[in-house]
């Protein structure tokens, strides 16, 4: 669901894939839904779980916001994964400036930027990338969100990149 100004409304979501030696990874990340930007993103061999989701979202008001709370709630958009709708999660977006926002139960679609997102990293990074092992695909994961960030075109954006729209400096509110 795309906005017409940053910082009004990011998405959230995760998703896994294997490394050739078997190592799952999980990826949980934050999109700004008018930019396109991937705001920050944590990855685990472990589960989806509220302190993940809370890292990103800190990591995120960070990028955005440096030291600062948003003037003003930003929307975090998300599924109805437990990792989102816990207590300790939605208490802590509140207290970093995000409003929780949820899709409706069994309607991905809704938050369609985000599934948009994980098949775009699936297909053009992960599936070309090295990942023998958890470290690496780690290190080469974070090569293909810079790139992703600074490169990768977007219809939306008039075939620019997401730093392209804010020219590579975060965006403050």
């Amino acid at each position: 669901m795309a906005v017409g100004k940053s910082n009004q409304r990011w998405c959230s979501d995760g998703f896994e894939f294997n490394c050739d030696n078997g190592e799952k990874l999980r990826v949980t990340f934050a999109l700004d839904c008018c930019d396109r930007e991937a705001l920050h993103w944590a990855a685990s061999t472990g589960g989806y779980d509220s302190e993940t989701v809370q890292d990103v979202m800190l990591g995120a008001v960070e990028r955005r916001f440096g030291r600062n709370l948003p003037s003003s709630p930003v929307e975090w958009l998300t599924d109805n994964g437990s990792a989102y709708r816990s207590h300790q999660t939605r208490q802590f977006a509140r207290m970093v400036g995000l409003k929780p926002r949820h899709t409706a139960v069994r309607s991905p679609e809704s938050n369609g930027m985000a599934e948009s997102f994980v098949k775009t990293m699936k297909r053009d990074y992960i599936s070309i990338m090295p990942k023998p092992d958890g470290l690496t695909a780690v290190k080469n994961l974070a090569e293909a969100f810079e790139h992703y960030n600074e490169w990768h075109p977007h219809s939306a954006l008039g075939y620019r990149s997401p730093r392209n729209i804010c020219g590579g400096e975060p965006v403050m509110g």
